[in-house]
């Protein structure tokens, strides 16, 4: 996988990032690419990439490398995640991406790292703990509790 792959869908759709507009880039052996052209609605009062938007791509990169491990897991979601921004992310016109690897998993917990890069600047690093999920109606069981 490279920065420049050809976007392809989403293994389970989320709106959220449909809205946002994240392109697909790959998953597998570990390993997750997720990409983002930056526009105007991404920015933060200072015209540069808002914080929520680098976190939500670093998490789902991560999310994804986790899965890419567990054929039988239906999605993931974030136990803990720890972000370090390291310089501001981009700008209007430019192009994020983000990349995740598995470092550990066990039967229901992944263990993850991931970085987002603006061109050749690593601009924020997080690391996650996400649990395996196994059934596909997690949301309509949360209506019951």
């Amino acid at each position: 996988m490279d920065q420049h792959s050809t976007p392809q869908p989403f293994p389970n759709e989320i709106p959220f990032l449909h809205e946002l507009g994240v392109e697909f880039l790959g998953m597998g052996n570990g390993e997750a690419q997720v990409a983002l052209n930056l526009e105007k609605r991404h920015m933060n009062s200072w015209m540069v990439t808002h914080g929520g938007v680098t976190m939500t791509l670093l998490d789902v990169v991560m999310s994804m490398a986790g899965r890419s491990l567990d054929p039988t897991a239906r999605g993931g979601v974030t136990v803990e995640m720890k972000t370090s921004f390291m310089q501001p992310c981009g700008h209007p016109g430019g192009r994020i991406v983000a990349k995740g690897k598995a470092i550990h998993q066990s039967s229901s917990m992944c263990f993850c790292e991931g970085e987002l890069w603006n061109g050749d600047k690593l601009v924020a690093k997080a690391m996650g703990t996400f649990k395996y999920l196994r059934r596909v109606d997690v949301g309509s069981k949360m209506d019951h509790e």
